[in-house]
């Protein structure tokens, strides 16, 4: 068994661009005379590896707190790709997860430099998958993302932004990714995991 560490560090992660970057503040330290060492901190979020949930762009869909646990912990299936997703490769790696791992096929994971493409969103919404995890820090089309988080929201689809795959294998891995419970907000931090078996 092999565990991964996917999540980005926060003060030195990838922020999108236009959003807030995360800040340090410490409030007291024992090197300064302190009895004790005690941090702030406040951060978008959506900075580093973080989840949306579908309030992020539905006005009435639901927020990080409410998001289905079941949905971000589980067998999860990982699959290299770079450059545009469309529906074909969509179709394969949803078909390979299924071969390997009937529960995995429930939480697609894409390693690599890949954007989701409308017509790959449209098929995984289609295809009732619980998550969907890329390394950029957006599904979709960096200059025009709301079309393919929009489709994938709306089907309750949780987002997974921002993870890091590069030492680990393409197949079957458990994840846990689960977010704060942050009430209200239309995303959260989270400290995603990955263990090879």
């Amino acid at each position: 068994m092999k565990i991964h560490d996917i999540s980005q560090e926060i003060f030195s992660c990838t922020v999108y661009p236009g959003d807030p970057s995360p800040k340090k503040e410490i409030l007291s330290s024992i090197d300064a005379g302190d009895k004790y060492n005690l941090t702030a901190f406040s951060m978008c979020a959506h900075n580093g590896t973080h989840i949306d949930a579908p309030y992020h762009f539905i006005q009435n869909g639901n927020t990080a707190e409410n998001i289905e646990l079941s949905k971000t912990v589980g067998f999860a299936y990982v699959a290299e790709h770079s450059g545009n997703l469309t529906r074909e490769d969509a179709e394969k790696i949803l078909r390979k997860a299924t071969d390997a791992n009937l529960e995995s096929a429930k939480r697609i994971l894409i390693k690599g430099n890949a954007t989701v493409t409308l017509e790959a969103a449209e098929f995984f919404a289609k295809a009732k998958i619980d998550l969907i995890g890329n390394e950029s820090q957006s599904v979709g089309p960096e200059d025009a993302p709301m079309d393919v988080h929009k489709t994938l929201l709306e089907a309750d689809i949780v987002l997974l932004e921002g993870i890091r795959l590069s030492g680990v294998n393409d197949g079957v891995c458990f994840l846990s990714a689960a977010p704060l419970a942050l009430s209200g907000s239309d995303g959260s931090p989270c400290r995603a995991v990955l263990i090879e078996f």
